[in-house]
């Protein structure tokens, strides 16, 4: 098959995009909103939320245009603006981020059918496991059949789990009750929930990760029919998204009142659903979130593989991440990446707490590529780098990517010390990788700045792994 036959079409970028974001959490929003907020406080979160990540994906519309030459997306931007090591990070962070992710999808995916078939339990029974290993290993080889080839059931399977979202939408929308949605509006009337204030800060963590993916066209800008199209991606493809969260979060307290929300179970929209229509409404639901999770599964397999390939193609990785078969598929990166997927599934068998804590460790490792793609984008503009003659759109995309930065910012915050701390445990042994990259090129390992920068990341990941021993932190 020709290059030009394997190139990803505008449909298939918007899909990753899509697919990436739309995982489990948009299924359990409805109770993770209203155990922290009110409808008051969960409308004031979630424009905040719209403007800071509106400007992140801007950022990656605005960059994909402007630096062609970076094809891979998050990674590239870190290292074209500050040097190897923070570019070699971004990659080892979002990877980490990626593979993780995909342990609390099938965690998730057979807690789901737990409901239906008991003997799966929450996910982390040895039946469980077993299952999940061998879904793992399915996928594993329908992606080395190819990028084009996975990337278009993907399409299929990003279509399927937006139809029950869509359905849920419409019928919560008939059934919506103005009175429940202004009942205690402010959550005022629960002193648990805390002031207007607490509320925003309280369900805003929730909205760190539910936009994860946001950048899965800019991965894959380096496979993309055209250009253009990755921005245009990531602008569609957090859109839609955003509707839908926001659809699905605000109509849900139309048909339950805040405190009955926060004591749904998780899928909570099943419960929300069957409130209105039935049984059946529970079961469309946790069909939809199977089809999603597995949709999910799809395209964070496909990035993972793709992020360690990226940067083994241009030094900064070893160079037998890039591998590739005749299909196109960076083989060893998809092997590395499944490897530590199978050993992760293994370890939940042993840890009973593993789902939530592996999901905020997934999306405490891609904070850190996310501020540097901002930052870079800050350096774009201030420097006027490909703005000659362009100044009124200078301004805008520079006050555009300041804001983004101090989004990141703010999300590493609300983050929290704990997986500040945990992270750094991930990314310090990344320095070994680093390390052989650099002497296959007969390069120094690090420049003086970069060896402060390991160094304390060095001292962090020292201070999170006593911690651990001592039991003041835990995964």
């Amino acid at each position: 098959m020709s290059d030009s036959a394997r190139k990803l079409k505008l449909g298939a970028l918007i899909a990753l995009v899509v697919g990436s974001m739309i995982g489990g959490g948009i299924f359990s929003l409805p109770q993770n909103m209203a155990a922290s907020a009110g409808a008051g406080a969960v409308l004031i979160g979630w424009a905040i939320t719209a403007v800071g990540m509106l400007t992140l994906a801007m950022v990656f519309q605005s960059l994909a245009n402007r630096k062609p030459e970076l094809d891979a997306g998050v990674y590239a931007y870190a290292k074209a603006g500050f040097g190897d090591y923070m570019g070699f990070s971004s990659a080892w962070g979002y990877w980490i981020s990626a593979w993780i992710g995909n342990v609390s999808y099938f965690v998730l995916l057979f807690s789901t059918l737990g409901i239906f078939f008991p003997a799966f339990g929450e996910g982390n029974t040895l039946l469980s496991i077993l299952c999940a290993s061998a879904l793992l290993w399915l996928l594993h080889l329908l992606v080395l059949n190819g990028i084009r080839e996975a990337a278009f059931v993907n399409l299929v399977t990003t279509i399927a789990k937006v139809i029950p979202l869509i359905l849920f939408i419409i019928i919560t929308a008939i059934a919506f009750r103005i009175d429940i949605f202004t009942a205690d509006f402010w959550g005022t009337g629960n002193l648990e929930l805390g002031s207007v204030l607490d509320q925003v800060r309280g369900m805003m963590l929730v909205t760190v990760w539910v936009f994860i993916g946001i950048e899965g066209a800019n991965v894959y800008s380096a496979r993309a029919g055209r250009r253009s199209d990755v921005g245009k991606a990531t602008i569609i493809g957090f859109l839609s998204v955003l509707l839908l969260l926001v659809l699905v979060n605000m109509l849900s307290m139309g048909i339950m009142s805040q405190p009955e929300l926060a004591a749904l179970q998780n899928p909570s929209m099943a419960g929300v659903l069957e409130q209105v229509v039935g049984r059946w409404g529970a079961v469309l639901i946790s069909v939809g979130l199977v089809v999603s999770l597995a949709g999910g599964l799809l395209a964070w397999t496909l990035l993972s593989a793709e992020i360690l390939f990226a940067g083994a193609r241009d030094g900064t990785m070893p160079s037998f991440l890039r591998k590739e078969n005749s299909r196109g598929v960076p083989v060893n990166a998809l092997w590395a990446s499944n490897g530590l997927i199978q050993l992760f599934l293994v370890f939940t068998l042993f840890n009973a707490a593993t789902y939530l804590n592996l999901l905020y460790l997934a999306t405490s490792m891609i904070l850190l590529p996310y501020f540097w793609s901002a930052a870079y984008a800050v350096r774009v503009a201030w420097t006027r780098d490909t703005y000659q003659g362009q100044d009124a759109l200078r301004n805008r995309d520079l006050l555009l990517a300041v804001i983004a930065t101090l989004y990141a910012v703010w999300l590493v915050y609300a983050g929290g010390v704990q997986y500040v701390l945990l992270s750094a445990l991930l990314y310090a042994p990344g320095a070994i990788f680093f390390a052989k990259a650099k002497r296959e090129k007969g390069e120094p390992v690090f420049r003086p700045l970069e060896k402060m920068v390991f160094l304390c990341v060095l001292l962090a990941a020292l201070v999170a792994a006593w911690g651990m021993y001592q039991g003041v932190l835990t995964l």
